[in-house]
């Protein structure tokens, strides 16, 4: 029996974790060509966070790390998602969702019904997918998970069939098919090294399990204290990310220079990184955790013929990708902690704080 209503975490609006509401709301009901699915549990990711504080707006200069707090005071209304658009509130965040169909749409197979499904966030139309105005995102341009029941179209409610438990499902669906596309924008090849920043986080250990996969050489930088854990994850080598002198570490590491470098950490790791990148090197980012704004000598990119990229739209069949690889147990999940529905301000606020390895998250 669905309910004709559902409790939720609402977000009332750009701010502190004080907008996030935990209320009743209106159980959603599939459109043509959509499910309904129980949502099972529901990953945390920065863009969360980022969307609530309006850290994407060009007039936030605040770090992310200080987001729960202050920075959002800056943000222009009119462009505070993603892709520099506007957010119409109330809205359900939550992009990393695990749960079952319990209804379907017209349009929709009813067999569909009872599926164990996790949710591509990345709600891509016809055409130009890398347009934004064209590649909606599952929690910022539409209500996600945080809640007991979502909708999405039936074509982004990814089957999967594993024995993980639905919390264990959910640290997949941003963090890896983030990485997946991170990695992919690099194009490692067997033998290379590549080195990884934020290795700790979901993108980051998510990122090194791809790397090995692909007979890459992997270089971690992260705390000591994750050094063991990442090392079981595939890392040849742990940096601290508190080395003085980042490059000379990473140089050590890789006995000369590395081939690629895939950064989610930002401003103040970003001319190491470079430096330490070979003659045709290739930088990957998909994210500014630490810092947006950093300086560039032009000099390395032209004179070292560096190629980089940024990642964040994902190109189709990405999370189809990730669901194979969990299936056959390629791809292992981290889970960090669990929290209920009701504490996700706390959850964030863990989340923030980038004490944990792999991902934080919810479940109703």
């Amino acid at each position: 029996m669905i309910p004709q209503t559902m409790k939720a975490v609402v977000l009332t609006g750009h701010g502190g974790l004080d907008k996030l509401v935990y209320t009743d709301v209106p159980t959603p009901q599939p459109a043509r060509g959509e499910v309904l699915i129980k949502v099972g549990a529901c990953g945390l990711n920065n863009t969360d966070i980022n969307t609530r504080t309006a850290w994407y707006s060009k007039s936030v200069d605040a770090g992310l790390g200080s987001g729960s707090t202050d920075g959002f005071e800056k943000a222009d209304a009119g462009d505070g998602t993603w892709g520099s658009g506007a957010l119409s509130f109330p809205v359900i965040q939550g992009a990393d969702v695990a749960g079952e169909i319990v209804a379907a749409g017209d349009g929709v197979d009813t067999a569909r019904i009872g599926e164990r499904v996790v949710i591509d966030p990345w709600l891509l139309g016809h055409g130009d997918w890398l347009d934004p105005g064209n590649s909606g995102y599952f929690g910022s341009e539409a209500d996600g998970g945080f809640a007991e029941y979502t909708t999405v179209r039936a074509a982004n409610a990814v089957p999967v069939s594993s024995a993980l438990s639905d919390a264990e499902l959910a640290t997949f669906p941003c963090a890896y098919t983030t990485a997946e596309n991170l990695v992919q924008r690099a194009a490692p090849r067997p033998g290379e090294t590549v080195v990884i920043t934020g290795a700790s986080g979901g993108v980051g250990s998510a990122a090194i399990q791809l790397c090995r996969l692909r007979g890459c050489k992997v270089i971690a930088v992260a705390s000591p204290a994750k050094a063991a854990l990442l090392r079981e994850l595939g890392a040849a080598v742990v940096i601290d990310r508190s080395a003085p002198d980042l490059e000379a570490a990473i140089r050590e590491a890789a006995a000369g220079l590395v081939d690629i470098a895939l950064d989610v950490v930002g401003a103040p790791m970003f001319m190491p990184l470079i430096n330490a990148l070979r003659q045709g090197g290739r930088y990957s980012t998909s994210g500014c955790i630490a810092g947006q704004m950093a300086e560039f000598d032009l000099r390395q990119l032209v004179y070292k013929d560096l190629q980089l990229t940024g990642a964040t739209i994902c190109p189709p069949g990405t999370m189809q990708r990730v669901a194979g690889m969990i299936e056959t147990g390629a791809l292992k999940p981290l889970l960090a902690a669990t929290y209920p529905l009701r504490d996700l301000a706390a959850a964030q606020q863990a989340f923030m704080t980038k004490s944990h390895v792999g991902n934080i998250v919810v479940t109703p």
